[in-house]
C-alpha cells in the first residue's frame, strides 16, 4: 500500500499533449517546459502539489486540448536551511 501523503508533494511532471504549441504558451502553464515531438506538444517541469497539478490539467481541459499522458517523474528536493 502506498503512503497517503507520499504523492502530494512538488513533483517534476511529463504531460503529454496532442497538438502543437509554442513558448508562448509557458505563461499559461506556470513556465513548464515546452517541447514538441511531431504532432504532440510535451510539457516539463516542477509542480507544486496535488492542488497545482489539477490546476494545470484543469486548464488544459479548458483550452479543449487533448491529454495523452500524465507521467510523475520524481519529486523534487526541498533545500535545507
Amino acid at each position: 500500500m502506498t503512503r497517503p501523503h507520499q504523492y502530494h508533494g512538488p513533483a517534476n511532471y511529463r504531460i503529454k499533449l496532442r497538438g502543437r504549441l509554442d513558448q508562448n504558451w509557458s505563461d499559461w502553464f506556470e513556465q513548464m517546459a515546452i517541447s514538441t515531438e511531431g504532432d504532440e506538444t510535451i510539457l516539463t517541469g516542477p509542480v507544486a502539489d496535488q492542488a497545482a497539478l489539477h490546476g494545470l490539467l484543469i486548464r488544459i481541459r479548458d483550452l479543449n486540448l487533448t491529454l495523452l499522458s500524465v507521467e510523475r517523474l520524481f519529486a523534487v528536493r526541498q533545500e535545507s536551511q
